[in-house]
């Protein structure tokens, strides 16, 4: 994306924020590991200076709106955890895959429409190369009791 901005200008665009230091996983996994040219994320959690921006199940605890901005922020961290393990978001070709788990409510069937939340940021910070292959599932409970839990494959420049 020619745009004359970096990645960090475009992402501290979308979010208003810039990427802080990288909190350390609560467990035995990393943050990201690069295998060849491509890097794979742990699921990250909406974390927001330290906190979780929601918790509850989506469609009864809360509502789409504001689980779409859980995953803008798990999409944030993804990002953030990337930069970790590459030191320069400079370096990533494309996202290729995001896999958006959703604490769904019984009955509750828009995954996707809170998936967009992170698949819409990708595309206004990457253009067309943050346009990617997803899966949104419904899961009966996440971590902490978030919302939304996101992980992401991208590739990175030959």
């Amino acid at each position: 994306m020619s745009t004359g901005k970096s990645v960090e200008q475009r992402i501290e665009e979308v979010m208003g924020e810039k990427l802080p230091p990288l909190a350390k996983p609560i467990g035995a996994y990393v943050a990201a590991k690069k295998h060849g040219n491509l890097v794979f994320t742990a699921g990250q959690l909406p974390f927001k200076e330290g906190k979780v921006l929601a918790t509850g199940k989506v469609g009864k605890d809360v509502d789409e709106a504001k689980a779409m901005k859980c995953a803008e922020w798990c999409t944030f961290n993804c990002l953030n955890a990337i930069k970790s393990e590459i030191k320069d978001l400079e370096k990533i070709d494309e996202v290729l895959k995001v896999n958006v788990f959703v604490n769904s409510a019984p009955g509750y069937t828009g995954q996707p429409k809170v998936a967009n939340g992170a698949s819409e940021m990708l595309v206004k910070i990457f253009g067309e190369k943050g346009k990617h292959a997803r899966a949104a599932v419904g899961v009966a409970e996440l971590p902490m009791n978030v919302p939304v839990e996101i992980e992401m494959i991208v590739s990175l420049k030959e």
